[in-house]
């Protein structure tokens, strides 16, 4: 599996806190991006954001120069509703602690800092961010057999990392199949479903579905119900 590359932006104006927890960060997570107040951060963050480069930790201060934390936080969370923070500050001030609650807040880090507390959040930080990630893969990836997957994010076919490339008609052939996974699908269904169009020549059905499983014949997995239809069949190999 493709191994996960983790990124934290943070934000400190104190140099001596931000060299220390660059320091540390970077013994955890693969990039530290750091910004010197809220104003930095939230730049940062929006520009990485319009480059499509998630940041899957943001550790701030609060009490910050021109811009500060809480303000900063509101900037990202308009990006990124469910960004993840760890707060660092002086002290734990209840108004600013109220005012976090209801953020995705995973700890809040006391100065001057426990180094052991602080590397076993941090820790726990990048081992809920790389669980996540495991789980979006798992839900976006369907595995067909041995041979192929199928990405239902991009709608991709893939023979073991290769991409099969199909015609339009063919993708939209084994879209049809992989949103009806383990039901047979009627000729009629695909007609009406991919040529919106239920008076389609059967012929030209019968030409496009034998193209799609010329190409997966590597290890074809789809499979005719005479009569009937056509089917992607459960259970899966695992």
């Amino acid at each position: 599996m493709e191994a996960f590359n983790t990124r934290v932006l943070l934000v400190e104006d104190e140099e001596l806190a931000r060299k220390t927890l660059s320091f540390y960060l970077n013994t955890i997570f693969d990039e530290v991006v750091v910004a010197c107040d809220g104003e930095e951060g939230s730049r940062k963050f929006q520009e990485n954001h319009a480059l499509n480069r998630a940041f899957d930790l943001v550790l701030t201060d609060i009490k910050m120069p021109n811009k500060n934390g809480i303000e900063m936080i509101d900037d990202i969370l308009s990006l990124v509703p469910n960004q993840r923070f760890i707060i660092v500050s002086a002290h734990k001030n209840e108004d600013d602690l109220l005012k976090l609650i209801n953020l995705r807040v995973l700890g809040y880090f006391v100065k001057p800092l426990n180094i052991d507390n602080m590397m076993e959040m941090l820790q726990k930080a990048k081992d809920e961010v790389l669980a996540d990630r495991k789980t979006t893969v798992s839900e976006d990836f369907i595995t067909i057999n041995k041979t192929y997957t199928y990405n239902k994010t991009n709608d991709k076919l893939y023979n073991q990392e290769t991409i099969v490339k199909l015609s339009k008609k063919e993708a939209d052939i084994l879209s049809v199949l992989i949103d009806n996974f383990g039901e047979v699908v009627s000729v009629e269904s695909f007609k009406k479903l991919v040529w919106n169009d239920i008076n389609t020549n059967d012929s030209a059905f019968r030409t496009v579905m034998k193209r799609l499983k010329d190409k997966v014949k590597d290890d074809d997995f789809i499979i005719s119900h005479k009569g009937y239809g056509y089917i992607i069949e459960k259970p899966f190999i695992k």
